[in-house]
Order: structure tokens, then sequence, then C-alpha cells
């Protein structure tokens, strides 16, 4: 039976990926066609040569250290490098043996060439998105940031990169916001809001997203992409406010409106009663006249609450309506043992409906008063806020109010007081914002309470 020979020269010449040998003095013994074609040399310029004779420049490369480890240690190396002299990048796969070294490699230059732009798009993507996008490892330590993280956080690159996410968390939602992330590192994606703390100090409304990193199957990170929220969330509260005191504008109109003519009425005939049967025990009557006082006086705030703009804005003067107030209720106040101290800078006139302010005033001035019974000190303070403001402040001595009970003042029927409506702080906050300024309420319980307004020197109303 004939076998023919295979010359394994002729094999190696038909394979696709380049091959060389050489022996124990570096020297080549074989090249196939291929590898002339990529070392560009042909056959007479590599048998018999010396490998780092014919490449000088590769003695400065790994390849040299890698030849040299698989020679001494008989150890089969795969490694890439890039050829200067060629521009070119190689995979390279050397076997030892006790005659020396077989060299099998293959261009990957367009390989490396697509694989760098996809990584230049990837890195352009990460650097240069507008949301803040970091990566994190399974402990939630930080792995890397962008410059839009650094942006949103005030801290530098080098000093996220010694932290994890936990401190960054205000304490209400870090343990919420650590089950997101455990779901995360468990491979579920998450959406998710929650508040992060500047480097400054204020708070930050977030919306952030969890994307587990996986590579050859296996999690072994998480990337996350948030965004700065607040400001929507302002506005969202803004509007949600808004509606409440349109809906409740539109009620108080309807039940004003009910309530006022029968009561006119009502109240005319009492009087009517009273002047002309003597008979009839007036206490009573006085009750009901009392009473029926106190639903006009609830009815005047409804309307004040649903058309707050229902009068001429004109340049007046806050010392004045302040003025007028105190001397109103100078009465009440010293009834109560209570002393009304003024302390108002020149103040500039600002652009307003006198008849509202005043009405603000008579509210938080009253309720001071109130606050108060077994008498006290109400300070009354006012000066210019920068150049487009003024600044008042009214603070009392009284029994204060708990930080519950804070969050729901200006909230319509909602009263600290036995006979109060709660309409007449919600009165206040819709005719201070109606004039384009803010109130702020702070209050220690035994204390007593401060209240802040801002106002406009000039605001548009027409």
């Amino acid at each position: 039976m004939y076998i023919q020979q295979i010359n394994p020269y002729e094999i190696l010449d038909r394979i696709t990926d380049a091959f060389f040998a050489l022996d124990r003095e570096w020297k080549f013994t074989y090249v196939n066609k291929e590898a002339t074609r990529l070392l560009r040399r042909n056959m007479q310029q590599l048998l018999g040569k010396c490998i780092w004779e014919v490449f000088p420049e590769a003695v400065d490369l790994q390849t040299y250290q890698h030849y040299h480890m698989a020679v001494r240690e008989q150890v089969s190396i795969v490694f890439e490098e890039y050829s200067p002299p060629l521009k070119m990048w190689f995979e390279v796969r050397i076997y030892p043996s006790p005659n020396g070294l077989s060299v099998y490699f293959q261009d990957i230059t367009e390989n490396k060439r697509s694989s760098s732009k996809r990584e230049q798009h990837y890195k352009s993507l990460f650097e240069n998105n507008p949301a803040a996008v970091y990566s994190f490892d399974l402990e939630g330590n930080f792995l890397s940031v962008n410059h839009a993280m650094e942006e949103l956080l005030g801290f530098k690159e080098e000093e996220l990169l010694q932290m994890s996410y936990m401190p960054l968390i205000t304490p209400d939602e870090i343990e919420r916001t650590k089950t997101y992330y455990s779901h995360a590192v468990k491979g579920a994606i998450q959406h998710y809001e929650t508040k992060a703390v500047h480097q400054n100090g204020h708070i930050i409304e977030l919306k952030v997203t969890n994307i587990p990193i996986i590579v050859n199957g296996e999690i072994v990170g998480v990337y996350g992409i948030a965004r700065d929220i607040s400001r929507e969330k302002r506005t969202e509260k803004m509007l949600l406010e808004s509606e409440k005191l349109t809906a409740v504008g539109q009620l108080a109109a309807s039940i004003a409106h009910e309530i006022r003519n029968p009561l006119t009425s009502i109240k005319g005939f009492l009087q009517l009663y009273k002047n002309k049967m003597k008979e009839i025990n007036s206490e009573y009557l006085d009750i009901m006249s009392d009473e029926i006082s106190r639903i006009e006086m609830i009815t005047s705030e409804l309307l004040i609450l649903a058309k707050p703009q229902a009068h001429y804005f004109r340049y007046e003067r806050v010392e004045k309506m302040i003025e007028d107030v105190v001397t109103l209720l100078g009465s009440q106040a010293l009834m109560n043992k209570v002393n009304v101290n003024v302390q108002l800078d020149d103040l500039p006139m600002i652009h307003c409906i006198a008849s509202q302010l005043k009405q603000v005033f008579i509210n938080l001035i009253k309720n001071a008063i109130e606050a108060m019974p077994n008498g006290g000190e109400i300070t009354i303070s006012g000066k210019k806020h920068g150049s487009a403001g003024i600044f008042i402040q009214i603070a009392d001595q009284g029994v204060g109010i708990s930080e519950e009970l804070l969050a729901k003042i200006g909230t319509p029927f909602y009263t600290t007081k036995e006979k109060g409506t709660g309409l007449g702080m919600m009165t206040t906050f819709k005719i201070i914002h109606s004039h384009g300024g803010t109130v702020n309420i702070s209050s220690t319980v035994g204390k007593g309470t401060i209240i802040d307004l801002y106002l406009p020197i000039s605001e548009d109303k027409n």
C-alpha cells in the first residue's frame, strides 16, 4: 500500500497564519510566505539570520522579554503588540521546544483600529454626556466619573474615586437607595428618584438609572446615570399649589356669593327686631349678631382668596400701612399686655394693593397677639433687600408651633385656634404670592414664631 509523504513545510506555507521557526541561537530556520509578506522581508534576508539583528528595534519591545521567557521557562505565551517600524498590530503565539521557538502571528491592525474607534466613541459618550455618568464596583465604590458628575455634586474626580455612594445620599433616602442598588447588582436595571447632598451642603433631587456591568456573563459592577430634577420638583410643587389655590378660589367665590345675599337680609331684619322689640332678651340678639359678623368675616376672606387682584396696583409706602395696622390693633395688644416694637428703615415705595397688604399685616399681627395670652413683645422690622425688594419680619414671643403643624399652615380650614378657619393664613399666602413675594415661617415651641416677608419693589400686575 502506497502512503504519500506530506512535507510539513508545504502545510505551513498554506496556512493563513504567518509562521517562522527560530533555533536556540535566535536564528531563522524557517519562514512561510505569509510571514515574509507581513515582515516585509524575503527568504534570503531572514533564513540563517538572528532575529535581533534583523529587527533590532524589537529588543526594546515586550517581544524580546516574551521570547526569552518562553525559552527560559519552556511555556507557551500569547500576547498582542504594536510594531512601530511596521506600523502594525500583531497577535503572537509562541511555542517553545528543546530546539528553539515556533512563532505564529496574525495582523490584527484593522481589528485594533475598529476596537479603538468604538472605545473612543464610548469614551466620548461617557466624558461629554450632559448627564452625570459614573460606575461602581459591587460594593458601591466609585470606579469612574465624568465631568458632569463633578459639577452635579461639587466634588472632584479624585475625591469621588475614594468614596462610595452612601455618604452622598440623604439619611432619609439611604435605605431605599441601597435596596435599588442591590437589585442592580443582581442584574435588574433600576429607575428611581433619590436625594443627594452637594459638597456645599444643599440637597439635590435626582432621577437615577442603575445598569449592571456584565463581563463574560458575570456582573462585575454597576453603571449609573443621574440627572438633577430639583427645578422640576419645585415647578411641579408650585403648579400643584397653584391648582389647589385656583380650585379653592373658585369654591370660595361660590360659597361667598351664596352666603352673602341672604346674610345681608338676616342681619338687617335682626337689627330691626333688636331696635323695636325691647322685650326680647338682647343677650340672645347680641350672640346672633356676633355669629353673623363672624360669617361676614369668613365670606370676606373667601372673596379676597378668590379674587386677590380685584383692585389696581399703585406705588405705596409699607411703613404707613404697618403704622395704620399697629394703631388699629393697639387696643387689642394693650388688653393682652403685648408691646408692639416697630423698627423700620427708610423703605422704598412698592407696587401693590394697599388694602390687601393691610389685610396681610392685620392677619399676622393679630395672630402674634393671640399667640401670647400672657403678654410679651412683637417686633416688626423692615429693611431694603438688595436693589429689587424689601424684607419685613414679624417676630413674637408666643407659644410657638410644632414642626408637624408648621407644615400645614396655609391649608384651607386648618387652624391652631379654637374658633379659627385657617383662611386668614391662606389669604395671606395668596396675597403675598400675587404681589410676586414670598412668605417663610419658622417657629420654636415655647419660644415664639418668626414670619419673614419678601416683596419686590416693582412688579408689573396690570
